[in-house]
């Protein structure tokens, strides 16, 4: 397989609570002002990635997959997800709140739906003053508790609200109760999944008059009831090496702040690499192409490159694979 750095067709999504943010900061082009989410790699049905550039322009990231395996997504990535791409990547503007939702893990995902579960992490990119998040519970509560405030109306009540700004980076377990708040830009890592018990959306209805859909039941046995403060991440921000922000089973993520040149080895991670821009623009080379990225761009870098050069005067870039 050609090993240069590959760029892909965003998945634009229009969503009841998007805005223009994806249009007016990241550039996307977008002729609405509701859209809400920029799938940037996906293998998701109905919703797979297009190459946008080089040798592969035109063909899905899936076929690539069916093509090339293990010299793709690594051997180890192979063994475990086989043809399955395991991570799908977002940028998410929120005009308005999102719905307060979770989602369910690896087992009851697969019992119920055949699916990933969802563990997923978000980085803001840009908050509005005042905006919020919503991140599990602000107590321990039983479910009898949970159902009586949901059934009440009083379901914000017993929710855990955390203030954000650009940088601040969250990691969201599977069964943790969260929401996007109105006014925030974010990157979005998490594993290929769709699956969403929404819980509660402030009664609010499309534009054809309907309030959408509850999972209210599916939702019981999958919540979390206990308060963990396990979600705020912290991570060091030196310049010119990657930062750990996340390692869990899904998926490891690093922060590199790029001023220069970062001569990048990658080749013993069995991986493939995501490069996702979050300010800045710079150049990503290896020995076989190289490609610019700006703000709101997304790279995959195949597994079995040996050496990754990140090139910039500045740039905040998030690195994604699997280890």
């Amino acid at each position: 397989m050609k090993s240069y750095p590959i760029k892909f067709i965003p998945i634009l999504k229009e969503r009841l609570w998007g805005g223009t943010k994806l249009k007016d900061v990241l550039e996307k082009d977008i002729d609405n002002d509701i859209t809400g989410e920029s799938w940037e790699l996906s293998a998701v049905k109905g919703d797979v990635s297009v190459v946008a550039n080089g040798e592969y322009k035109g063909k899905g990231l899936q076929e690539l997959i069916d093509t090339y395996g293990a010299e793709l997504l690594g051997k180890s990535v192979a063994e475990r997800f086989g043809t399955e791409f395991p991570i799908l990547i977002k940028f998410i503007d929120a005009k308005q709140d999102l719905s307060i939702q979770l989602h369910p893990n690896d087992e009851l995902a697969r019992e119920r739906h055949n699916s990933f579960g969802k563990t997923e992490m978000w980085y803001i990119m840009q908050a509005d003053e005042g905006s919020e998040l919503i991140v599990g519970f602000n107590k321990n509560v039983t479910k009898e508790e949970y159902t009586g405030n949901l059934e009440k109306n009083t379901l914000t009540d017993i929710l855990n609200y955390e203030k954000v700004k650009e940088g601040d980076t969250f990691f969201i377990n599977t069964g943790k109760v969260h929401a996007i708040g109105a006014g925030i830009l974010l990157a979005e890592i998490q594993q290929t999944s769709d699956i969403t018990y929404r819980i509660y959306d402030f009664n609010r209805k499309d534009k054809n008059g309907n309030t959408r859909e509850l999972h209210t039941d599916l939702a019981l046995d999958a919540i979390d009831y206990e308060k963990k403060d396990d979600f705020k991440v912290k991570y060091t921000r030196e310049k010119n090496v990657p930062n750990t922000m996340v390692e869990c089973p899904y998926f490891t993520t690093n922060y590199i702040d790029v001023e220069g040149h970062l001569e990048h080895r990658i080749a013993a991670r069995d991986s493939f690499s995501i490069y996702m821009c979050v300010d800045g623009e710079a150049e990503i080379a290896t020995g076989e192409g190289k490609e610019k990225i700006q703000k709101g761009e997304t790279i995959l870098i195949p597994a079995g490159t040996d050496i990754v050069n990140l090139i910039a005067d500045k740039a905040k870039l998030l690195e994604v694979y699997i280890g």
